[in-house]
């Protein structure tokens, strides 16, 4: 059912418990304890989390607590904005001493002995790691079923909660976290905003750095988060947006204040979305799937004339347009996809090889993982090189196509949140179900610009009501701020559900 949302703190906005902390309504140690037993509670029925991590959720609120009080002291450093805020951390990123598994029973019980970058960044900040969020297996897929647990919405626990970043999502929805980490190489960020009725923006490619211990690889995969209202987004994107000696990509920054700096800049931040001040846009309205031959359903479509009608009351300009590629083009996608999995290092040997087969296959790890890797490890490398030539290609013609344009609307999924049962167990016929249960996303991950979804729309399934968004896409690098812009405008004159308990 919908939850509240109003009067309790744990279904508090970032931004709201933010000032709730500062105001001395609250304190971070007195919050943890409560967001930890949602944790558990509304956690385990949506198996968002696939650890949870009270001692040091509990280590962190007292150091926030720290931070916020000397503040308060005359002459101090103001604290990060965000300090005290619970963020959940998804399981393909490493933060030392807790587990990582990545979904993948070759990796169950491992511990990480270092930190990656953007874990260093959200914990620098004073936030809360209340967990590691469930994920599809090693992120390759867009539902999170993994050998090692799944995660599902919290409007229907029979339906998936997408992936890969499922866990986060479920953990948003259901009032466990207003904010949560998430990356995406094919949607793995706006899927399972989409299908937990929350926001996810994927960046440009460029804005965050995959550092100090990432690799950028061919620029498929970007950091985003997911969060319930606009401004949280913004305020999460802001803490994360910045570069690294050795970036692959110097990507365009978005201008907007710093969510890990000072109250001041915080507020500048959150007063550059007012929707007042937004100018007149083109957005391109796009239904052609890219991706995958589909029929849409009814709803997907009235959520992209809900959009239309919403912008255009706004003084936006909207035009259909055509897709400037097919799904034929989009196969160029599949054999870097495949190769990126069959890059993953497991201990059993070369990827494809008989050896590796059979040891992937006794240590449980799952059937897609191990049909894409069997594909990617016959790639050779001219095909490699002549597949990343044709995504420049394409990325090309769709940034002349889009020129003229802010962003582009396209429906977001091609149906609602799908019942986990439907998932195919055959790895191949898998695959091509979630090509054409996402026939948008992943465009985006080929061109390098920012996108996100947003949670406009809903409609009833077997008498159940269920989240359908709309995807909105940039049309160059550093896109962030425009499509922010354009979401905090839907929101303020059509403003969605916030909560759903499962």
């Amino acid at each position: 059912m919908l939850a509240d949302g109003q009067d309790d703190p744990l279904d508090f906005s970032a931004v709201r418990l933010a000032r709730a902390y500062r105001d001395g309504e609250l304190t971070p140690s007195v919050h943890v304890e409560r967001a930890l037993e949602r944790a558990h509670e509304r956690g385990a029925k949506v198996g968002a989390f696939s650890c949870v991590t009270d001692d040091r959720a509990r280590t962190q609120a007292e150091r926030a607590e720290e931070m916020l009080l000397a503040e308060r002291s005359a002459g101090k450093t103001p604290a990060p904005f965000l300090a005290g805020i619970p963020l959940p951390i998804k399981d393909l990123v490493e933060v030392e001493g807790l587990p990582f598994e990545a979904g993948s029973p070759a990796l169950a019980g491992s511990i990480s002995t270092r930190t990656d970058g953007i874990a260093e960044d959200l914990i620098a900040a004073g936030t809360l790691t209340l967990g590691k969020t469930t994920t599809s297996e090693f992120g390759m897929s867009v539902f999170s079923e993994s050998p090692l647990g799944a995660a599902r919405t919290p409007w229907d626990v029979r339906r998936t909660a997408g992936g890969s970043s499922g866990g986060a999502g479920a953990a948003v929805a259901c009032g466990i976290a207003p904010l949560a980490h998430g990356n995406d190489a094919g949607g793995s960020v706006r899927v399972p905003a989409a299908c937990n009725g929350v926001l996810g923006m994927v960046t440009s490619r460029g804005t965050v750095s995959a550092g100090p211990h990432g690799l950028d690889g061919p620029g498929l995969a970007r950091h985003g988060m997911l969060a319930r209202t606009v401004a949280d987004l913004a305020l999460g994107i802001d803490l994360i947006a910045h570069a690294r000696p050795g970036d692959s990509f110097a990507g365009t920054r978005p201008t907007r204040g710093a969510g890990c700096g000072a109250t001041s800049s915080v507020e500048a931040s959150l007063a550059a979305l007012d929707a007042r001040k937004v100018s007149p846009l083109r957005i391109g309205v796009l239904t052609s799937p890219m991706v995958a031959e589909v029929e849409l359903a009814a709803s997907s479509l009235d959520a992209v004339e809900r959009a239309r009608s919403l912008l255009e009351a706004l003084g936006h300009t909207t035009i259909e347009i055509p897709a400037p590629m097919t799904p034929k083009d989009w196969q160029t996608f599949m054999p870097v996809w495949a190769v990126g999995a069959a890059s993953i290092p497991l201990p059993y040997g070369p990827a494809g090889s008989a050896e590796a087969r059979a040891g992937e296959e006794a240590a449980g790890v799952g059937a897609l993982t191990r049909w894409l890797r069997g594909i990617g490890a016959e790639v050779t490398g001219l095909e490699y090189a002549a597949a990343i030539a044709r995504i420049q290609e394409l990325t090309r013609r769709m940034a002349e196509a889009w020129e003229s344009f802010d962003a582009i609307l396209t429906p977001m999924l091609s149906e609602p949140p799908v019942l986990a049962d439907r998932i195919p167990d055959d790895p191949r016929e898998d695959f091509d179900f979630q090509s054409r249960f996402t026939p948008f996303t992943s465009v985006w991950n080929m061109n390098g610009f920012a996108a996100m979804s947003v949670p406009l729309h809903r409609t009833v399934v077997d008498g159940i009501e269920l989240p359908v968004g709309v995807h909105l896409g940039g049309t160059r690098p550093g896109a962030e701020t425009t499509l922010l812009s354009i979401a905090a405008q839907l929101e303020a004159l059509d403003p969605w559900p916030l909560l759903v308990a499962p």
